[in-house]
């Protein structure tokens, strides 16, 4: 029942003043839910960093023990303006995370709580910068990576799913949704077969899935090739993070418009509800402790490919 709602959103920021404002107040009138904003001003102009806090029956916010989950919206902007009028494919990852902190408020007022708390985060920008980017030109921000992590990647999350669209490439050939493996404190570790199950599930489909590279989980900055920002939560937090992308079979810009699908956003919704459901029942996980354990045990730390790094000369 995604598919009303991610309409609804979509439709709400495919708007040239969409803002914070606009989106808290979906939020206004639900018993268990906490919807706030913030302006931040970057130096190519601001954005409102969105958070909302569905709470749980037994959620840590309200003292409970559930485990609790983040749901992040990753993109540069929602449009291009003025040089590109309309709701860009960059913005999908925000629709897809705001449409599912909607569905996950209207279950709960309904009765659905889901165990443990979901923090969504996203931010709202509808006249963001374009870079360029090969194959095909990126939207920019205007904020840099780490000020996004700074207000997106909370401390309350104890896994993370990021979502981001994933068209900028010429990796993919599939149109939908791809899931990549979890990647904790430097390491890249193996896909989770609780999360490709839920996949199944959601889609009725075989699984699909990316690969990630060191690059990829590197942060911003260090002057090496990311496929794009799907990762970059990963380099500012020690819980698992998994990326969500919102695929095409073509390198579609971020910046085009007229590009982004309905289905494939409430694909993405479906699956993030669903993940949140049993996450937060403490029924799934994102990865095997035990192996992690013993991986920081052969090898070490790899948490030095969170940071930028020794700058040579």
């Amino acid at each position: 029942m995604s598919l009303k709602y991610t309409m609804e959103v979509m439709e709400l920021l495919d708007d040239p003043n969409a803002s914070g404002k606009m989106v808290t107040e979906l939020f206004t009138e639900f018993s268990h839910v906490e919807a706030s904003y913030q302006t931040v001003v970057g130096d190519s102009g601001s954005t409102d960093f969105i958070k909302i806090l569905v709470k749980g029956a037994d959620g840590k916010s309200a003292g409970g023990s559930s485990p609790s989950l983040g749901i992040v919206g990753r993109l540069g902007g929602l449009g291009a303006r003025p040089s590109r009028i309309g709701f860009v494919s960059d913005g999908d990852g925000a629709a897809a995370a705001i449409t599912a902190a909607l569905k996950l408020s209207l279950m709960a007022e309904k009765g659905d709580r889901l165990p443990g708390d979901v923090y969504i985060t996203t931010h709202i920008c509808p006249d963001a910068p374009t870079i360029p980017h090969e194959p095909v030109v990126f939207m920019g921000s205007p904020v840099d990576i780490f000020t996004m992590n700074q207000y997106e990647v909370l401390p309350e999350m104890e896994a993370l799913l990021s979502i981001d669209t994933t068209k900028g490439n010429k990796v993919f050939n599939h149109r939908g949704i791809a899931l990549s493996p979890t990647v904790k404190e430097g390491y890249i570790l193996k896909f989770s077969d609780d999360l490709i199950r839920i996949m199944e599930m959601t889609t009725g489909d075989l699984p699909v899935t990316f690969a990630v590279t060191t690059q990829d989980i590197t942060p911003y900055g260090n002057d090496v090739y990311h496929i794009n920002s799907i990762l970059q939560p990963a380099v500012t937090t020690d819980a698992p993070v998994v990326g969500l992308a919102i695929t095409a079979k073509t390198a579609v810009p971020g910046c085009g418009t007229g590009a982004s699908h309905e289905v494939d956003v409430a694909q993405a919704v479906r699956f993030s509800i669903e993940v949140a459901k049993e996450f937060t029942k403490g029924e799934i996980q994102f990865y095997d402790q035990a192996e992690f354990h013993h991986l920081v045990n052969l090898y070490g730390s790899m948490k030095k490919l969170q940071t930028l790094g020794s700058a040579t000369k």
